[in-house]
């Protein structure tokens, strides 16, 4: 079978499976990673951005070098790599579960489910602010769990599904403006903006082109990412953030809290806030924009191959 042909049958095979059985309960690969990582940290921190450049290098090229060698699995190590990386199944239960909370009145469940979703702080916040965040949120991930993943898979095979999610946990881990991460996490989070340039943008196109399966129109959300995504702090969550508010018809950004402290983040999109019908919405907006990258990425690897 050729590269590009067993890459498209891999990335469908393995998106299959985390649709069918969601993330590993036990023994998680990407939390494998994060441990040794931490570990890793260890010996190579120091309060200097050349140290953290050092730290990103031997974390993810470790990982490129296993999937270097992986690859030699072909279409099993491709599927396996996808299912491994990605996230879209846990991410869409996770917001229905936040939707049924909501709707019951258990905010105590609900803020005990934030987490799962973003590092923002849930004991401050109300309905409102949970319905939003957890909006926010999935939007961001619809990209970084499934997209992103897929698109690396399709340019790079193994090596480029598992290069991608080291990135984006490093990321997630040491890519924060604190006393701690302010220059040793520097590397770590421009990487991961740089890994998320082209994702971030066939995300926002997805859900422009999908947004009237949600009832949205597809004008509305590329009018949202043209005035609004610029203005966000992140190159790459505006466009994906923007891009749904205007698919849903809602407004997202605001007054924003985490454990760390607050960000008054510009505003996305025009109309209401979201309800909890908007982050039902919501999700079922980010599962068809997930099909419709696998599919795409599928279809790109394929017409790459050889005839």
């Amino acid at each position: 079978m050729h590269t590009g042909t067993s890459t498209a049958a891999g990335l469908l095979l393995g998106f299959a499976l985390d649709r069918a059985f969601g993330d590993p309960r036990r023994w998680h690969p990407v939390a494998g990673f994060g441990s040794a990582a931490s570990a890793l940290e260890a010996v190579t921190y120091a309060d200097r951005r050349s140290a953290g450049v050092l730290h990103e290098a031997l974390s993810v090229g470790a990982i490129v070098a296993v999937g270097v060698g992986a690859r030699r699995g072909g279409l099993v190590a491709t599927a396996l790599a996808t299912w491994t990386v990605l996230g879209g199944r846990s991410l869409a239960r996770a917001g229905r579960q936040m939707a049924d909370r909501l709707e019951s009145g258990d905010l105590s469940a609900a803020r005990a489910l934030l987490p799962s979703l973003c590092g923002r702080d849930p004991e401050v916040l109300d309905a409102d602010g949970l319905a939003r965040a957890a909006v926010e949120s999935i939007a961001e991930n619809t990209s970084d769990a499934t997209v992103a993943p897929l698109v690396w898979g399709a340019v790079a095979g193994v090596p480029g599904l598992l290069g991608y999610r080291a990135i984006n946990t490093l990321d997630a881990m040491i890519g924060y403006r604190n006393d701690r991460y302010e220059r040793f996490g520097w590397a770590a989070a421009r990487t991961d903006d740089l890994a998320n340039l082209l994702p971030a943008r066939l995300t926002g196109l997805l859900t422009a082109a999908l947004s009237p399966l949600v009832g949205g129109r597809p004008v509305d959300a590329l009018r949202a990412w043209h005035h609004d995504a610029a203005k966000h702090p992140s190159p790459n969550a505006g466009v994906v953030e923007a891009s749904m508010a205007g698919a849903l018809g809602i407004r997202l950004g605001g007054r924003t809290q985490y454990r760390y402290g607050t960000e008054l983040r510009p505003t996305l999109g025009e109309g209401p806030p979201p309800a909890v019908a908007d982050l039902r919405r919501a999700v079922r907006m980010s599962e068809a924009v997930q099909l419709g990258a696998v599919l795409t990425t599928a279809l790109w690897s394929f017409l790459r191959s050889p005839r």
